[in-house]
């Protein structure tokens, strides 16, 4: 099955990997005392934004796709 939106073309999936971005230039400059901590947990969450949204993009309703829409947002 094709998927139903082309993720790539979702301004919400490029303000995702804008995120994601930000994150990981914020997380440079944290002490690396913080390396395996709070900066993992933030990059782990930044990428699970755009992840979310082009995952549901897969999905056969849009029941689905705006549950990992939900996802995404919390």
């Amino acid at each position: 099955m094709a998927a139903r939106h082309n993720f790539r073309k979702l301004i919400i999936w490029k303000e995702g990997i804008n995120i994601v971005k930000d994150t990981y230039k914020t997380t440079q400059t944290f002490p690396k005392s913080e390396i395996y901590a709070l900066s993992s947990q933030m990059q782990r969450c930044s990428v699970s934004i755009p992840s979310n949204i082009a995952e549901g993009t897969s999905k056969g309703t849009d029941k689905h796709f705006i549950q990992f829409l939900e996802t995404a947002l919390g």
